[in-house]
């Protein structure tokens, strides 16, 4: 498989990767948001996203640019603003 080389493709990627992760976790993001601990309460599947994203863009992408912890804030956090937060 080859992998992905283009920065714009590779931050699409990453955004894809934790957009599908926040849908499927709402219930347990907005616990982790309420209670204080959403990095641990998410911390599976997260690092399995970002295995995911690793596998797919050339090393020299993911050591270089942030676009998956980015994208964890800039999508999980955003499409959850609603939800109860001590932050």
């Amino acid at each position: 498989m080859k992998l992905i080389t283009d920065q714009n493709h590779a931050r699409r990627l990453a955004r894809t990767i934790i957009s599908d992760i926040t849908i499927y976790n709402t219930k347990k993001i907005k616990e982790g948001l309420k209670n204080d601990n959403l990095f641990d309460a998410m911390e599976r599947e997260i690092e399995q996203g970002r295995r995911v994203y690793e596998g797919k863009v050339s090393p020299e992408i993911v050591e270089s640019c942030s676009f998956y912890e980015h994208a964890v804030i800039d999508v999980m956090l955003k499409q959850s603003f609603d939800s109860e937060s001590k932050i």
